[in-house]
């Protein structure tokens, strides 16, 4: 686990969570208990750690409301991987076991890049070594004599008397001076805008087709890699700016230094360990029992859910990177249950997500907290934007409690999106501003949003119903 999850508390996870999501005290405290257990369990003994299983968590909730921007928040907290995937994504597929697995290769896919980058950090001077050497290669050819006892050093100098008193560098000790001055230049940044010509290396790897039957996901990834390793790599000549070069170069360098092998086994266990899937939109997949119908859209729903079920109980799956057990990966699914209900899942399935929790429906007070609290909150995204262009965008008090009572009233009157209704606000509001910066509204200009102003540009939208039905 993360040095950090390990001094984090439950308290403390749910004050970094009330950095960016307002509300939703509840599920904030049973993600924090489930991310903290987790350190719990590897602490425990070892013949018990294998025992103690993840609580899956079902959030209930109307969309926009925050339960994915848990899931992930909680996810970047703990350093862990993390993806999300839709429910009803496997039921247009149709309910194949390799499907519904795919979400578990995408979770291992996410973890070894996690892994990899940091090895890539732990090698990075090293590497950033290796790639000015190479750099000055290139730059400085070797010392050759012109045939007449005269010395040439870089750029066809000649260095008979290079110290002034008649006595003579060696070639090395010329060439090393030389390699030395030019290093300090090419690590400052003064020579990123030359040219040179660099070598990259290429796979050969093909487009491939398979004729008959039908094969899965794993199988063709594991067809491409073996026949990509098979294919010689091939360098080709590029010319690039040194700039470039340094970036290319390091990627290629870096990876030489990287044991893959390392990767791929701590990448799984990582995943293993500390790996949570978001599976959103799990009540499109519930049947409505109470309806008494049994046609095929429900059949194909039982089905996915009973793909679903080993998945999260706790199964062996083969990626790539090789085979993971999900037994103590936390899943975390959510729905909003408008039609369904969490008792129309399946009993098995119901029973693999023990903690439930009810997210609220915004108030018109949590949505003024989200416009002026969150650490990317709304408003201050677009001051970062207009500060770009040299312009400071303000906005009163009063104006962020007008359009927070603005899309309160429009998530009442046509449709509750949540927060979600706050980006169509603002960019209603904003978007004249944004347009006419830089042309019209010049650099040191400041922009203030008052009351007076969101009420000009917005209670058209609230008043009218018919052309507040067309906004996103």
């Amino acid at each position: 686990m993360t040095p950090v999850l390990k001094d984090l508390t439950p308290r403390q996870i749910v004050a970094e969570l009330d950095q960016y999501i307002i509300g939703q005290h509840d599920a904030k405290r049973n993600v924090a208990i489930a991310l903290r257990n987790r350190w719990r369990r590897m602490n425990a003994p070892d013949d018990m750690q294998r025992e103690i299983t993840p609580n899956n968590i079902l959030m209930i909730g109307a969309t926009g409301v925050g339960k994915t921007e848990i899931a992930r928040r909680l996810a970047k907290l703990a350093d862990a991987p993390f993806t999300k995937v839709e429910a009803s994504k496997f039921t247009e597929v149709g309910y194949v076991g390799r499907d519904v697995e795919s979400m578990v290769r995408d979770l291992v896919e996410q973890s070894v890049n996690m892994v990899k980058a940091a090895k890539k950090e732990a090698v990075k001077v090293r590497a950033q070594q290796i790639v000015d050497d190479l750099i000055l290669d290139i730059l400085i050819p070797s010392v050759k004599s012109n045939g007449n006892g005269r010395q040439l050093g870089f750029a066809g100098e000649s260095h008979s008397d290079a110290n002034g008193d008649g006595t003579r560098d060696s070639d090395a000790e010329l060439n090393e001076r030389t390699r030395e001055r030019f290093r300090a230049k090419v690590q400052s940044g003064e020579m990123d805008s030359r040219q040179i010509d660099i070598d990259v290396q290429q796979s050969q790897m093909p487009n491939i087709g398979v004729m008959g039957g039908a094969i899965d996901d794993l199988s063709m990834m594991n067809i491409q890699e073996m026949i990509g390793g098979m294919m010689p790599k091939r360098g080709k000549k590029r010319r690039v700016t040194i700039a470039e070069a340094k970036k290319i170069m390091f990627e290629e360098e870096a990876a030489k230094l990287i044991d893959m092998d390392e990767v791929k086994e701590e990448a799984i266990r990582k995943a293993e360990d500390t790996g949570i899937i978001f599976i959103d939109e799990i009540d499109k997949i519930a049947s409505n029992r109470s309806g008494g119908s049994s046609g095929g859209a429900d059949v194909s729903r039982e089905g996915v859910q009973r793909d679903l079920l080993p998945i999260v109980e706790g199964s062996a799956v083969n990626t790539k990177y090789g085979t993971i057990h999900t037994d103590h990966i936390l899943f975390v699914a959510a729905g909003a249950f408008h039609v369904s209900k969490p008792s129309d899942l399946i009993p098995e399935l119901q029973g693999r997500f023990p903690i439930r929790v009810e997210l609220q429906s915004l108030s018109e007070d949590d949505f003024y907290q989200i416009l002026k609290e969150p650490k990317n909150a709304l408003t201050k995204q677009y001051v970062a934007m207009m500060a770009a262009e040299d312009v400071k965008l303000t906005f009163d008090d009063d104006a962020l409690r007008e359009m927070a009572h603005i899309a309160f009233l429009v998530n009442a009157e046509v449709e509750n999106i949540g927060a979600r209704r706050l980006q169509t606000v603002l960019s209603h509001l904003l978007n004249d501003f944004m347009f006419d910066i830089p042309d019209v509204i010049g650099a040191n200009s400041h922009v203030v949003i008052t009351k007076e102003l969101v009420n000009e540009k917005l209670d058209g939208l609230v008043q009218n119903r018919d052309l507040s039905q067309f906004i996103l």
